[in-house]
Parts: C-alpha cells; structure tokens; sequence
C-alpha cells in the first residue's frame, strides 16, 4: 500500500511517502513566498500553499492514502460555496492582534480563555485573528449573514477545498483559544468573548479517522490523518511515555512533552496545555507545549547579513562559549513566546566588543535559541516530569556545536536521529498506522551527553529583561 504524508508547514510544504519496505522518503518538497506588508504581519497565499498540496497529492497518482499535518495557528476567511479566500494567511507569527488581545485583558477575558481553552491569551494563536477578519474585511460580515463564511486553521480551507467537508482535527482546534480543552468543542463562552460566531467554525474529529476523500484518476483516495505539525513531530519521536519529550528547532523551536490521559492544570501562563493526538475511537492524549517564534529563523537572518555563508562554519568553534565571554543573542525577531508571551520584545546582542566578530555572533545567536528552549523546559519541568532523554530534530539538529551545548545546559542526553523530517514521518507514521500497515521507526544517529556545565541562566536572563516590552517603548 501506498501512503502519502504531507507536512505543509511555514516555510515548505513537503511529500513523504512510504515505499514498500516500510520506509518513509521525501519526494517533493516547495518552498512558498513569506509576506509582510506592515510591521508585524506575517501572511501566505493560501492558492499558492493549496497549489503546492494538490502537487504534493498528484505526483504518484497511484497513492491509496494520504495524511496531512498543518502549520497550527495559522488562519484564514473564505466563502463557502465558492472555496474562494477571502483573506489572505495569517500567520502564527503575525502579531497584528495586540489591540484585540490588550482590549481582551483589560475587559477580564485571561482568566476564562486559560481555564476553559488551557492557552494564554495572545496574539499567537488564532482567535484573536478571526476577530481582525470580523472587524476589518467587510465582505466577511456580508457572507456570515447568508450563512456562507467560513473561518478556518488552513488545514479546514485545505480539506474544504479538496474533498468539500469543512472540518479539522482536534489538535488544530485546540490551537485556535477556542475549543474547550476538557471537551473537545467549540465552547460558547470561548466564542462569545472573541466574538466569532461557533457556526462559522469547522466540525471537530479525532486526528486519525475520515476527512474526506480526493478522486484520483477515478479512484477514491482517503484523506484519513489531519494533526499539527508539531504534534505530528511528536508522534514521529516515537514520544508515547508520560514525561517523554521532543523539540524541534525549525523555523521556531517548538517543545512538546506527553502529559498523559488528562490534561495538565495550568496555573500560570507560561506553557500551554494542549492535545497531543486523538486516534479514531480512542480518548484524547494530552500534552504541554512551549515555543520558540525565533530559531532557524536566527540563524538564516545571521547568514542573509554575511555573518557566515556555509552552514559547516557554525558546526564549531574555537573559543569557549559566547556567554562565558559575557556575549548573549535573544532570539526575539517576533517577540517572546513562553514562557514570557511578549510580543513586544526585541532582538539584541548585548556584550559585543571591537574584536567580536561574525562567528562570535553566531555562536551567540545558536546559543541563544538554545538558552530560550531551556527555558521552556524548565518551565514544563514545574509541572510535570521531563524524561532523562531529549529528542530533537529540524535544520539545527544537525549542528554538533548547537546539540552539544544544549545536552550541556540541560544537562540531559539529547538523542537525534538519522532522519531530520520526523514531521513529515510522524504524519507518516500515525496514517499507517490508522491503516494497519508497518512503519520503520528511523534509527538514532547521534547522542550528546552533557560534558560540561554551563551555568549562565543568570545572564540570560538579564538580557531577556533588557529586550522585553522594547517596542512597546
């Protein structure tokens, strides 16, 4: 059996697909165009992402299943009976919500949206962006009162489109700050506060289950696995376990670990709690998430400013590290994610010298997204249990330097593996599974033991003080 797995994701969409020793391969992938047209904002073509998906689907017309995995957070508005966009993508990244957002806080919303949604309220996630869409596109207004307007994570205009069912998956939904966590739906209270209307809303299903078909050649092709991206990288870790734990440092460093059958009582706003995965007739798996907005984003902005040009210069260094030369990089190019949730943060290097030069720079910036991460970590650990053992994958797991001082800092073995597109296997893996058809699991390339300490977090910290609320000011 032929099985498709596609991971659309920010800055790519990719094919996988497995071959018939069970093994899963990359085939295609696309790169898309990145938008900002005001500070800010962050947008994709939704033709242009949808394109690249119907490729993906149609390059090995003989497929008998398909599963896809979605950017999380990010949205959009069209007409229901046309399938025509009506907004462009609003991007996880894009931050034009802080009015809505600041508006929300003051008239007491925080409280409700952690309690019943297990999120912080921010510009992050997409409700806030589905209010923008209400109170700033008129022909959204126009179409919501003949009952033909759609708002969406790009996974429900994607399967719209595709197979004609307006639905997402449960792992999606709970991204949005509008999905009871406890329940699994849409929640009036959550609904109300935003004020985006529940029936302009997708259905809810399980991650692993039916959503619909695409005709191939006359042939019914089933789409039978929808999930986030990173919960599909979880997944692909082979993370099952109570405490077991992923990041993966793409274009942001997102962090993952399995909560178990209930969800984590969240007190603070730090972390998220969030669903891992639900598989067809099976209860909900329950996980807590932290981000990193900035991480191979840092270092492809230190290489587009000349600051190296081969990644195989990064991969190590001759002096010690950046920061016990007192030099730090905060990786805040759109504001802090957690545990801080400021999106009004700025990105600095502070420290630098007349004799610091490119390499100085960009050990500091690797370090840095290493040093954000161990603060998500720190904050998961205050929760829950996290595992004696890491698992990374993404463009960064392939730097010695970068691992190794994670495995440091953290003081945990960071294990990475063979294959770096465990986004696009764990998609892979939970359709053929869904399916009843064997997986390999990919192999362990590398395990880093921490072989120093490295007990900065002080110092860190103290930049991160320096950059927050900056342009606010």
């Amino acid at each position: 059996m032929k099985i498709l797995a596609i991971d659309q994701g920010t800055t790519s969409t990719k094919a996988m697909l497995l071959d018939q020793n069970g093994v899963g391969r990359i085939i295609l992938t696309k790169t898309h165009q990145q938008y900002y047209p005001k500070t800010n904002w962050v947008e994709h073509d939704p033709i242009e992402l949808l394109d690249h998906i119907t490729e993906c689907i149609f390059l090995d017309k003989s497929i008998d299943a398909i599963g896809i995995c979605n950017q999380g957070e990010s949205c959009l508005a069209w007409n229901k009976l046309t399938g025509e966009p009506i907004t462009p993508i609003l991007v996880w990244q894009d931050s034009r919500t802080e009015k809505i957002i600041e508006n929300m806080k003051q008239n007491g919303a925080e409280k409700a949206v952690l309690e019943l949604a297990g999120l912080p309220l921010v510009s992050y996630f997409s409700a806030a962006k589905f209010s923008w869409i209400l109170e700033n596109i008129p022909v959204a207004a126009g179409l919501l009162a003949q009952g033909n307007l759609c708002l969406g994570t790009t996974d429900a205009f994607f399967l719209h489109r595709l197979t004609g069912q307006f639905v997402t998956d449960i792992t999606t939904a709970s991204r949005t700050s509008l999905m009871n966590l406890r329940t699994g739906k849409w929640d009036q209270i959550l609904c109300d506060l935003f004020a985006v209307p529940m029936q302009a809303l997708p259905e809810i299903r399980p991650s692993a289950g039916s959503f619909g078909s695409v005709n191939i050649d006359n042939r019914t092709v089933p789409i039978v696995v929808n999930i986030v991206d990173q919960q599909a990288a979880l997944y692909g870790h082979g993370c099952e376990q109570n405490g077991d734990t992923k990041i993966t440092f793409g274009t942001g460093a997102f962090v993952l670990a399995i909560a178990g059958a209930e969800p984590v009582q969240i007190f603070s706003q730090k972390i998220v709690s969030t669903i891992a995965w639900q598989k067809h007739q099976q209860a909900p798996v329950f996980a807590l998430e932290g981000g990193v907005y900035s991480a191979g984003a840092a270092v492809n902005w230190g290489r587009s400013i000349g600051l190296f040009s081969d990644y195989q210069q990064i991969n190590s260094f001759d002096a010690r590290s950046a920061i016990e030369n007192g030099l730090a990089f905060i990786p805040a190019f759109n504001g802090l994610a957690s545990p801080y949730w400021d999106d009004d943060a700025a990105a600095l290097f502070i420290g630098m010298g007349l004799s610091t030069n490119g390499q100085d720079m960009m050990q500091a910036i690797l370090e840095g997204v290493a040093f954000r991460a161990k603060q998500v970590i720190v904050a998961m650990a205050k929760n829950m249990d996290i595992c004696a053992d890491i698992s990374v994958d993404g463009g960064l797991s392939k730097n010695p330097y970068f691992c190794q001082f994670l495995a440091n800092i953290l003081n945990k073995t960071i294990i990475v593996y063979e294959s770096t597109e465990l986004t696009a296997f764990g998609v892979l893996k939970l359709t053929s599974e869904q399916l009843q058809v064997d997986i390999c699991q990919p192999k362990i390339a590398d395990k880093y033991l921490p072989n120093a300490e490295i007990d900065y977090d002080q110092l860190f910290d103290q930049a991160i003080e320096m950059s927050r609320h900056w342009n606010k000011q």
